[in-house]
């Protein structure tokens, strides 16, 4: 059993935003295998399916980005879901926008939600996609309104085969194994 998760904020005025690209490229991934995020429970949208013989449960936690820690771990302990069957996707200030990177476990690295989701957890061993969000060109520029911002049409347009990208990883850490995502897909 997995559990798949886009973090993100809700509010229509979040959406398309830097820090929502988790959300983005998670919807996706259902769609890709037509399960509707219509469930209400653990403070998050979900929806289940079957992947490869195995169940998967996608969510987009509401909780905010700050405080996803929450929904996962709610989710989590319901399910008797492990750690290292949790998959997270989130952005990433430190990659280049339409940069991937896959990895198993380890540190929050500055990112609120993963702080969240470890803290509640109290374990780093779950899978993270990071999708690369760029950062901020000025060093007096706010982070916080950096990560709110929209993409740009030239990133909108790098960062489209980087979802389907994603949504291929996802499937091939169910299928196959998180070190077989890291070796195909970390670019």
């Amino acid at each position: 059993m997995y559990l798949v998760a886009g973090l993100g904020n809700p509010e229509k005025k979040y959406e398309k935003t830097r820090h929502n690209i988790g959300f983005d490229a998670v919807i996706s991934y259902a769609s890709k295998h037509c399960v509707n995020l219509n469930k209400n429970k653990f403070r998050a949208f979900f929806g289940e399916g079957n992947i490869s013989g195995e169940k998967v449960f996608i969510a987009l936690p509401q909780t905010y980005m700050n405080l996803s820690g929450d929904s996962i771990a709610e989710f989590a302990s319901f399910y008797k879901i492990l750690p290292e069957n949790i998959i997270i996707v989130h952005d990433d200030i430190s990659l280049a926008p339409g940069r991937l990177r896959i990895r198993a476990k380890g540190s929050a690295g500055g990112h609120n939600g993963l702080k969240s989701i470890i803290s509640r957890l109290g374990s780093d061993n779950f899978a993270r996609i990071k999708i690369g969000v760029g950062a901020p060109q000025h060093e007096d520029y706010d982070l916080a309104d950096f990560v709110l911002g929209k993409f740009s049409d030239d990133e909108i347009k790098l960062l489209k085969p980087v979802v389907e990208k994603v949504c291929e990883a996802i499937d091939c850490i169910i299928t196959q194994s998180i070190e077989r995502a890291m070796n195909k897909y970390n670019n």
